[in-house]
C-alpha cells in the first residue's frame, strides 16, 4: 500500500500559519495584547509613555478605527469588520504584507513537503496565506467579543457601587478601566479619557457600541442619554440594566448549550466528505486514477463542491438561532 503525505503537509502548513501570525503579533507588540490580562494594555502604554494620556489615546483611537477606514481596498472589506471587533493593532497594510509573507512561506514549504506543480503550489499557497490570516483575524474578533459580553454585567455593577457611593459618573467610568481587564479595560479608559477632553460621555458610548456592534452596549448607552436629558437616579438605571444584560448572557449561554449537539453534528457532517478525501489520498493515493481521465469526472466534483457548500449553509442556518 502506498501512503502519500501530501494532505497532512497541506493541514500541517495551514494550521502552523495561525500559530505564526500569533507569534509574530505578541513580538510586535508584547505580551499587553493579550486580552483578559490583569494590567490592560492602555495601562501598560501610559506606563510607557510616563503618563501621557493623549498620545496612548490617540494611538488607541487609530488603531480601533483604522480597519474601517481601509474598506476601499480590494479584498480587504471582507476582513475590515473582524478585524475592528478583534482590535488588531496590526495596520491595515501590515496586515497585507502578512497575507504576502505568509503565501511566500506556505509556498516554500509545500516545494520543500510536496511533489505538487509549481501552479498548484502557488494557488493553493495564496489560498493558505488569505484563509489563514482570516482565520486568525476571526480567532480574535470572536474571542474579543465573547469575553467582552461576559465583563459587560460586572463593568455594570461595579458603576453602580460607584455612583452609590458618591463618585460622578465619569470616575464610575475610570474607576472600571483600572479595575476590569482588556478588552473592556481599554475601552472604557478611552471613553475616561475622552470625557476629560470634553466629548460627550454617552456619545462616546454610543461609538462604542455602534463599533461593536452589540445590542447590551447600545442598551447602556441609551440609558446614560436618557438620563442625561430627563434625569432620574443613574446608580438604579444602570442596576437593573445590569440584571437584563446578565439575564441575557445567561439566556444565551442556555441556547448555546442546548444547541451545541446540533452544531457538532452540522459540523461532523460538513467536514465528513473533505475528511473522507483526505484520508482516500493518503491511504490510496491512485484510488481515482481510473475515473480523473473521463470528461465527467471534473463536472462531478464541482456538483458534489455545489452540494457541499449548500449543505454547509442550511447547517449553519439549522442551528443558527437567534434570541
Amino acid at each position: 500500500m502506498t501512503l502519500s503525505a501530501a494532505p497532512l503537509v497541506y493541514l500541517l502548513i495551514f494550521a502552523a500559519i495561525p500559530t505564526l501570525i500569533s507569534a509574530l503579533y505578541i513580538a510586535v507588540f508584547g505580551k499587553s495584547i493579550n486580552l483578559n490580562n490583569r494590567v490592560s494594555r492602555r495601562l501598560a502604554l501610559l506606563e510607557k509613555s510616563n503618563n501621557n494620556r493623549e498620545q496612548v489615546l490617540e494611538q488607541l483611537r487609530k488603531e480601533m478605527s483604522q480597519h474601517m477606514n481601509a474598506r476601499g481596498i480590494p479584498l480587504y472589506s471582507m476582513l475590515a469588520a473582524k478585524a475592528q471587533k478583534g482590535n488588531i493593532a496590526f495596520t491595515p497594510m501590515q496586515l497585507i504584507m502578512i497575507m504576502i509573507a505568509m503565501t511566500v512561506v506556505a509556498f516554500v514549504m509545500m516545494t520543500v513537503g510536496t511533489s505538487a506543480a509549481a501552479p498548484i503550489r502557488a494557488v493553493v499557497a495564496l489560498g493558505m496565506g488569505v484563509g489563514g490570516v482570516y482565520f486568525w483575524v476571526n480567532g480574535k474578533a470572536k474571542k474579543r467579543v465573547s469575553l467582552m459580553e461576559e465583563q459587560l454585567p460586572d463593568a455594570v455593577e461595579l458603576m453602580v457601587r460607584s455612583l452609590r457611593v458618591g463618585h460622578p459618573f465619569s470616575s464610575a467610568i475610570g474607576i472600571v478601566s483600572k479595575e476590569v481587564p482588556d478588552p473592556l479595560g481599554s475601552e472604557f479608559g478611552m471613553i475616561s479619557d475622552e470625557a476629560a477632553y470634553g466629548r460627550d460621555v454617552a456619545e462616546s458610548l454610543k461609538a462604542f457600541a455602534e463599533r461593536m456592534d452589540n445590542q447590551d452596549l447600545r442598551f447602556l448607552a441609551v440609558a446614560v442619554n436618557i438620563q442625561q436629558t430627563a434625569g432620574g437616579n443613574l446608580a438604579e438605571i444602570l442596576e437593573g440594566l445590569a440584571k437584563v444584560i446578565r439575564a441575557r448572557f445567561k439566556l444565551f449561554r442556555r441556547v448555546k448549550a442546548i444547541t451545541a449537539e446540533a452544531k457538532w453534528s452540522g459540523g461532523f457532517l460538513s467536514m465528513f466528505p473533505l475528511a473522507a478525501v483526505v484520508m482516500i489520498n493518503i491511504i490510496k493515493p491512485d484510488y481515482y486514477d481510473g475515473v480523473k481521465e473521463t470528461p465527467v469526472f471534473i463536472p462531478a466534483c464541482l456538483v458534489v463542491g455545489v452540494f457541499l457548500v449548500i449543505n454547509m449553509i442550511f447547517m449553519r442556518i439549522m442551528v443558527d438561532i437567534k434570541v
